[in-house]
């Protein structure tokens, strides 16, 4: 088992947990903005479940009907975790309108808010590890979970703010209304993330500043070259596959070129492990005059 799927898994138990404070932070308050605090937790640990396969399947390694390999199973968890926020969302709301309807007490006891206080400390911990591990192992799914949990702490400490005022001017309606801004929240982190997600499903290219980089590398190492052009990028989990066109004289020997193609690969790899690097060799007649300048 590898970095990625562990804590993939740490993620399943922590949401267990968190589930737990939260669900028995509802049952001794009879809050419903506490209940929209433990239904996004119900998420959470699904969330968790389904990133965690993603991501066993994602490790796997190319085979024979999928060569480009299994990474963008990442991204298929990544959308499905938002499909199930804005579920989680619509159960918040559905909760909210029952209690405007029938406004009910709370009782804010000290062992209730306490279990709210803990899971959320637990929520604010484990995001901020899984967002600092996922940007440096560059998995989409693992920095989803993370944003996802983070989303979940501003929503609990909303709450416990909202609560706090319910209390202090005796207006039962705050409860439900706390609700109501939580599930807003929910939707909103879910849309983002579904978002960036598809970005990957459809082959959006790397990043401007990678782009750039990519650039660069490939003038300063493609001594003996012409020209590059026709330069494409995409992401694939944490792989992002890089091609161009590289122009060399017409009587160059295919071992040269060949030499100038490993250089630059070399180079790229260097810069970043996870590139996977296609180049495509063509004679000086294909020149575009366009496109990477050759240093």
């Amino acid at each position: 088992m590898d970095s990625i799927q562990r804590l993939a898994l740490g993620s399943i138990v922590v949401g267990i947990v968190v589930l737990a404070l939260k669900a028995a932070a509802y049952l001794l308050t009879g809050s419903v903005a506490l209940y929209s605090d433990a239904a996004e937790s119900v998420v959470n640990v699904a969330a968790s479940i389904a990133v965690f396969v993603a991501v066993r399947v994602a490790s796997a390694p190319p085979d024979r009907d999928h060569p480009y390999g299994h990474q963008k199973a990442e991204y298929v968890s990544a959308v499905l975790e938002g499909v199930l926020i804005v579920a989680a969302a619509g159960a918040i709301l559905n909760e909210a309108w029952g209690a405007f309807l029938h406004p009910r007490e709370i009782d804010l006891t000290p062992l209730g808010l306490g279990a709210n206080i803990l899971a959320s400390v637990i929520n604010a911990a484990w995001g901020l590890l899984l967002l600092r591990r996922g940007k440096a192992i560059r998995s989409p799914a693992i920095k989803a979970d993370g944003a996802h949990l983070m989303t979940d702490v501003v929503s609990s400490i909303g709450v416990l703010i909202g609560l706090g005022l319910a209390l202090a001017f005796r207006q039962p309606w705050l409860d439900p209304a706390i609700a109501c801004a939580v599930a807003i929240n929910v939707l909103w982190s879910g849309a983002r993330l579904v978002r960036s997600s598809l970005g990957g499903l459809m082959d959006e290219a790397a990043s401007p500043e990678t782009q750039t980089l990519i650039r660069q590398t490939i003038a300063k190492q493609a001594e003996g070259a012409i020209e590059a052009h026709d330069l494409r990028t995409r992401h694939a989990g944490r792989l992002t596959f890089v091609d161009f066109h590289l122009v060399v004289a017409g009587d160059m020997r295919v071992a040269e070129a060949h030499e100038i193609c490993d250089r630059i690969e070399r180079a790229l790899h260097a810069e970043d492990a996870d590139m996977l690097v296609t180049i495509h060799i063509e004679p000086e007649d294909k020149a575009e005059h366009s496109g990477i300048v050759v240093l």
